[in-house]
């Protein structure tokens, strides 16, 4: 797509308007995806990307530039309504894809749009483009009529500590007020506000074996052991012959009505 000067602009894109667009979305970065230890979450299972293009096409956004796909932003909804939902689960992004397929067997009307996974391929990141999803995903909560946006938010900075608990990770902050981690700052730069610490957000269970192969690491001694990518340790257990890992993630909440003139200029 060009402009009147013939230069190629960007679109968001939903599979409601272009479904053609699935596997396009994920041709950035396959390898990436493939390599990493989090496949073995058995959760993910329930909102693989054909299932949400089946049920909520519309909340599964691709960024167009040209021809090329350069980033894609989805999410699922859910009830947040009913005192076992009172607060976002402790469960976090397991938690509330178990919630939404809850609702779709039950036809249970969603009242809030939860976000996913925002990716963006490598050539093009630092450009802003993460934030600009987010507006995307607003505008998507806000045309369905849903109360508010969340996410619970993987900090890739964490990594880099995987022994410091997330409690005190989340409230660092740096000389200008903003959080010292980047994607925790982008939310918060968005207008996001910090709900709560989701203690067991994703849970990878696999063999000895199975985790040898997903990070190239011996996993021959018992305890914790470090992997590269993971926020906190692995947990290995050789009498069990399994490890396990148990990933905490950050509830950030959003408002879904305009709050930046970029939410109000598409």
């Amino acid at each position: 797509m060009c402009d009147d000067f013939g230069v190629t602009t960007q679109r968001w894109v939903s599979l409601a308007e272009e479904p053609d667009l699935l596997e396009v979305a994920y041709s950035f970065d396959e390898e990436e995806r493939q390599a990493s230890f989090m496949q073995g979450d058995l959760i993910a299972a329930l909102a693989p990307a054909r299932r949400i293009q089946r049920l909520w096409p519309e909340c599964f956004l691709v960024l167009m530039e040209g021809d090329q796909a350069i980033a894609r932003a989805v999410s699922i909804p859910f009830s947040n309504i009913g005192e076992d939902r009172a607060t976002l689960p402790d469960s976090g992004w397991d938690g509330v894809v178990v919630w939404a397929a809850e609702d779709a067997l039950d036809r249970r009307k969603p009242t809030t749009l939860c976000v996913l996974e925002i990716a963006i391929d490598p050539r093009s990141r630092g450009l802003g483009i993460s934030a600009d999803a987010l507006s995307a995903l607003r505008r998507v909560g806000r045309s369905l009529g849903y109360e508010s946006l969340v996410a619970p938010i993987r900090p890739p900075d964490k990594a880099k500590e995987p022994r410091v608990p997330m409690e005190q990770y989340v409230w660092r902050q740096r000389s200008d007020g903003l959080p010292a981690d980047r994607w925790l700052r982008v939310h918060v730069r968005a207008g996001g506000v910090v709900d709560r610490i989701a203690p067991f957000s994703m849970v990878v269970v696999g063999t000895l074996e199975q985790w040898r192969t997903w990070t190239g690491l011996p996993f021959d001694e018992d305890g914790l052991i470090d992997v590269p990518g993971a926020l906190v340790p692995v947990v290995a257990s050789l009498d069990l012959g399994v490890a396990t890992y148990t990933e905490p993630n950050i509830w950030v909440r959003h408002a879904v009505a305009p709050d930046h003139p970029a939410d109000s200029a598409h």
